[in-house]
């Protein structure tokens, strides 16, 4: 019975820790989560090469601080690409709000890439360009039209916009994309399976619904996630992962250059919008 008492005193010292992260950034006011979203800036930050100079094919992936109070425990990703010779980026993301206007969340628009997400600046989490990139930019359209979720929205613990890019990176595992630990529903692998892939594509995790679940990966290291919020650590980064601050450590390794993978033609293409 004491043994008992003692694991039930246990469970609100986790929650704290847990929890500790995301105060902190607000009270250090790391991030913004007041403001109105009309006039919230949107101005690129010079992180995407201009097209109208840059012939060669272009895929990054970006993550900001979500909008309002949210930011204090998570992040908005999405995809950018663009093909030799293209003129304009197309970016792929799901948005929340469009499903309440009766649209599909994830969609294809053309607004800039690295654009800051309602005041928050983007960070790019991965950047590819030139020979063998226009075949990857192929697949990630292909990956986009297999997501299961196109019509469906949660902003915890998903399916969200992290959900949608981690699908993509497990679809495409060439790319080793690292979602920070701040992409809650990275880890919602959906209710068939608690097992799946990591998100890099170089190790396993498992994960219910979301909520609980361990991930060991060569890129990641190892994570734990607890009601959708992530601790954990990365011995070849030499970095620790903490809910709410993210990754905290020495600068990310860089991805090796992708090869040019085959393109399994029978996957679908994306019928996507442009807005």
């Amino acid at each position: 019975m004491l043994r008992f008492a003692r694991w039930l005193l246990l469970i609100p010292v986790v929650l704290i820790l847990f929890l500790l992260g995301p105060l902190l950034t607000v009270a250090t006011g790391a991030v913004t989560i007041g403001g109105d979203w009309r006039t919230a800036s949107r101005n690129p930050v010079g992180l995407a090469p201009d097209p109208a100079v840059t012939p060669e094919a272009v895929l990054q992936v970006y993550a900001a601080r979500a909008f309002s109070w949210r930011a204090a425990f998570a992040v908005h990703s999405w995809i950018a690409v663009k093909p030799a010779g293209a003129p304009s980026y197309t970016v792929y993301e799901v948005n929340g709000w469009r499903r309440y206007r009766g649209l599909p969340p994830l969609h294809a628009n053309d607004r800039p890439p690295d654009a800051e997400w309602f005041g928050h600046r983007p960070e790019l989490l991965l950047d590819l360009r030139g020979e063998g990139v226009d075949k990857l930019i192929e697949r990630v359209t292909q990956a986009a039209g297999t997501y299961p979720y196109a019509d469906v929205y949660r902003a915890w613990p998903g399916p969200n916009s992290n959900t949608f890019v981690a699908h993509v990176a497990r679809q495409i595992p060439e790319l080793r994309l690292e979602l920070p630990p701040t992409a809650i529903g990275k880890d919602y692998l959906g209710t068939s399976s608690p097992l799946g892939t990591a998100p890099s594509g170089t190790g396993f995790q498992i994960s219910l619904f979301g909520l609980l679940g361990v991930l060991v990966a060569v890129e990641e290291g190892l994570e734990v996630n607890l009601l959708g919020l992530t601790m954990g650590i990365d011995p070849l980064d030499l970095a620790i992962k903490l809910p709410g601050l993210g990754r905290i450590g020495l600068a990310d390794r860089q991805s090796p250059a992708a090869e040019e993978p085959p393109i399994d033609e029978a996957q679908p293409p994306l019928i996507a919008d442009k807005v």
